[in-house]
């Protein structure tokens, strides 16, 4: 049988996605992509599956598109078509906690996926860089929004300008990732805080923080407290997950939170007028 372009494995809430193209360091198809997608959407229908981690086979994480793909595209004129493809920001749309485990070279696409899981742990060892500017491409598929947002205006224009790569120490201080570990280190620990948090925090909570999240970016401070207000009385005070996670703590217990539920709304109701 032919090996999946993406693995999936799902053990204890935690859902693994795995970048299977070692005979090419995992680099970026539109077949791999269209299977990656697919993944995410069913992990996030998926009851059993809490937390998302996303990583690459080997000792790659994902170089960016293949060059052989470039290539021909240099060559010819052809083109992947990235306005009619599902746009690279579905990771944020799924309403789950999706961590990039970094394990070697994440560059120009590859990057792009890392940057729009919500979280990033890398290997020290990892190596990072836009590269769009030394093969003659802007800044693709929104990453001019995501990089400023983590790293600022003028760091983003920096790695965007230069292309260098940047690894372990300076990558975990400009704010590109969130951990660095040890490469023999990296997945279990990814693993270990994805497994705490599918345990201890409901994923009701973390949906909803999800959205707010990224909604906030785009809103004023009196917006998001406003729409707090509205996710608590419409969606988290009357969930069962609210009395649990009191309950538990209380009794000092793990707590036995839902599933998260799809029909979760993705707006909560206005707030009563009287």
């Amino acid at each position: 049988m032919t090996e999946p372009l993406v693995r999936r494995e799902v053990s204890e809430g935690v859902a693994v996605l795995t970048f299977n193209r070692p005979e090419r360091n995992n680099a970026w198809s539109v077949p791999m992509e269209t299977e990656y997608y697919q993944h995410l959407r069913e992990c996030g229908d998926d009851p059993d599956v809490r937390v998302i981690v996303v990583t690459g086979e080997g000792k790659s994480f994902c170089p960016g598109m293949d060059a052989q793909t470039l290539a021909d595209q240099a060559a010819t004129g052809t083109s992947t078509f990235p306005h009619r493809r599902q746009p690279t920001t579905l990771p944020r749309e799924i309403r789950k906690p999706v961590i990039a485990a970094i394990n070697g070279a994440c560059a120009g696409i590859g990057l792009i996926a890392a940057m729009n899981c919500d979280l990033r742990f890398a290997s020290s060892r990892a190596k990072i860089t836009t590269s769009f500017a030394q093969r003659g491409i802007m800044a693709e598929h929104g990453l001019a929004w995501s990089l400023q947002r983590v790293v600022g205006p003028s760091r983003a224009l920096d790695l965007l300008f230069s292309a260098r790569i940047v690894q372990g120490a300076e990558a975990l201080s400009l704010g590109v990732v969130d951990r660095i570990f040890e490469p023999e280190d990296l997945l279990a620990e990814t693993l270990d805080y994805a497994k705490k948090i599918a345990v201890f925090s409901s994923p009701t909570a973390m949906g909803v923080m999800k959205q707010q999240v990224y909604q906030a970016a785009e809103s004023t401070q009196e917006e998001a407290r406003t729409m707090a207000i509205r996710w608590w009385y419409d969606v988290l005070k009357p969930h069962p997950d609210f009395k649990e996670g009191v309950q538990s703590y209380l009794e000092k217990r793990e707590p036995a939170f839902a599933p998260w539920d799809p029909a979760t709304p993705s707006e909560p109701a206005p707030l009563p007028v009287d």
